[in-house]
């Protein structure tokens, strides 16, 4: 493990170097890169002949972070982001995966720096646009609970919410991020959105799109926008687990095609 310093954080990052296609993933909000292994949504696991590298945002994991709700803005996690390949990997073209947060994070990294992306896939996108102001106010809503009755209110909320179809029997995993900055981690989210439409337009690059159904933190709707919007986008399907464990080899085979 090594760490990365960035204005009021350090990252907490590990290489996989194997030469070849440099490759980046990040996860999503409240998790790690630890928890996303959990969760099946770890989709590096047995890529070889690459330099991957991931990292927890941060205030998640073993990344340290400080309680100020601008900072999770998902314009400010690109900008450490784009740092951060910058000192890994200087110049080269990155082949880009994350998953909710870390999928907001990549695409307004790739409209600032369309030229840094190999390729992209985009784990669950999140609410967007229209479908986000009402998840923007949830997300308020869930700092304050945290803040009046603690995280094992906000913990026990969670576990009455639907399962989507494609996650029935993944363990109870809790949050990667410390309480005392966890409201702030969820205002930021609450403050953030997808690129404006126009500007995705321009990412004409290959993206994997992943979705699942039945999710309504990850409605269809964005991710059949995104395929609109992206030139060179294209969509898989979960409704079951089995698909969901099916997500890494087409990663792989993404990878492989971009490499060749």
């Amino acid at each position: 493990m090594t760490l990365f310093d960035v204005p009021g954080a350090r990252l907490s990052t590990v290489l996989s170097d194997e030469g070849g296609q440099a490759v980046v993933q990040l996860h999503g909000l409240t998790s790690s890169r630890a928890r996303d292994h959990v969760l099946d949504l770890n989709l590096g696991v047995g890529l070889s002949g690459t330099r991957l590298l991931r990292y927890d945002a941060r205030g998640h994991g073993f990344s340290t972070g400080r309680a100020v709700p601008d900072d999770y803005r998902w314009e400010n996690l690109a900008t450490d982001l784009l740092s951060l390949l910058e000192h890994r990997f200087p110049g080269e073209k990155v082949y880009g995966v994350g998953t909710s947060m870390g999928c907001g994070t990549l695409l307004h990294a790739a409209v600032r720096e369309p030229e840094r992306f190999a390729g992209l896939t985009v784990l669950l996108p999140p609410t967007a646009w229209e479908t986000r102001v009402g998840h923007a106010a949830g997300y308020l809503e869930t700092a304050t609970l945290i803040e009046t009755e603690g995280i094992e209110a906000f913990i026990a909320r969670t576990r009455e919410a639907p399962e989507p179809p494609a996650t029935v029997g993944r363990p109870e995993t809790l949050p990667e991020v410390a309480e005392a900055i966890l409201p702030s981690v969820f205002r930021g989210a609450a403050a953030s959105d997808l690129p404006d439409p126009d500007r995705l337009a321009r990412i004409d690059v290959p993206v994997r799109v992943l979705a699942w159904i039945d999710d309504a933190s990850h409605p269809m709707s964005t991710a059949e926008r995104l395929i609109e919007l992206l030139p060179q986008a294209q969509l898989t399907v979960a409704a079951t687990p089995d698909d969901v464990r099916a997500w890494p080899a087409l990663f792989h085979d993404d990878v492989l095609r971009i490499t060749r």
